[in-house]
Order: structure tokens, then C-alpha cells, then sequence
């Protein structure tokens, strides 16, 4: 999508603070984090919201948690705990029209997420 911010930093057109990539996916640094840790797995096929996935996709699903895991246990969060958030729609929060998992931790998640 040619005016996806996601897509735009996945073709390197747009510049971002990425620490893993891969043929299928990015992660990067949230520009505004909410804690201590707070980064984005991005698939770089474009996926508007978790409604618009598909069966054929759930390989690519399953990567992006494998990458959060990972990037979770080389921030050193993994053992003390960490969250992991996929947003869809208005209300959820989702301001990017592209799916991605938030990989929050760093310090005490509350319930409810309010």
C-alpha cells in the first residue's frame, strides 16, 4: 500500500530504528514507547487488521510471535514477563492500518489494560 508508513519503512523508504529483519518481517522501536520496552513486529506483507488476515497467513502470524520472543528474551524481559498486543479498529487504539505486534515489558503490566 503506497501510503502505509509500514510498508514505506519495510522498502527502507522511511527511516526507523529497526533491529531485526528478515525476508518477512521488521521489528523497530516504537516512537512513542509506552514502557521501558516497547517494540514492533511488522510483517512486510501488508495486512490492513487481524480481520483482514488470512489462512494462508498463519505462517507469517506464527513468525511474527517467534521474532517477538526472541527480540523478548535479548531485551532481558522474557522471564520477568512481557505482553504482547495486536490491535484492530478505532477503539482498540490502532493507528496504523497494518498489523503489529507491540512487545511491551520493562515493568509491571496492569489488568485491565484500560
Amino acid at each position: 500500500m503506497s501510503d502505509c508508513i509500514f510498508c514505506k519503512i519495510a522498502q527502507k523508504k522511511v527511516p526507523a530504528k529497526i533491529i531485526y529483519e528478515d525476508e518477512l518481517a521488521i521489528a523497530l522501536e516504537d516512537i512513542s514507547p509506552q514502557a521501558p520496552v516497547h517494540t514492533l513486529v511488522i510483517p512486510k506483507k501488508h495486512i490492513p487488521t487481524s480481520l483482514d488476515i488470512r489462512e494462508e497467513d498463519n505462517a507469517l502470524l506464527g513468525h511474527l510471535f517467534q521474532i517477538a520472543n526472541r527480540i523478548a528474551c535479548e531485551k532481558g524481559i522474557a522471564k520477568r514477563g512481557f505482553r504482547l498486543v495486536m490491535n484492530c479498529n478505532p477503539e482498540s487504539g490502532q493507528a496504523v492500518y497494518h498489523i503489529h505486534l507491540h512487545i511491551l515489558g520493562g515493568r509491571q503490566m496492569h489488568w485491565p489494560p484500560g
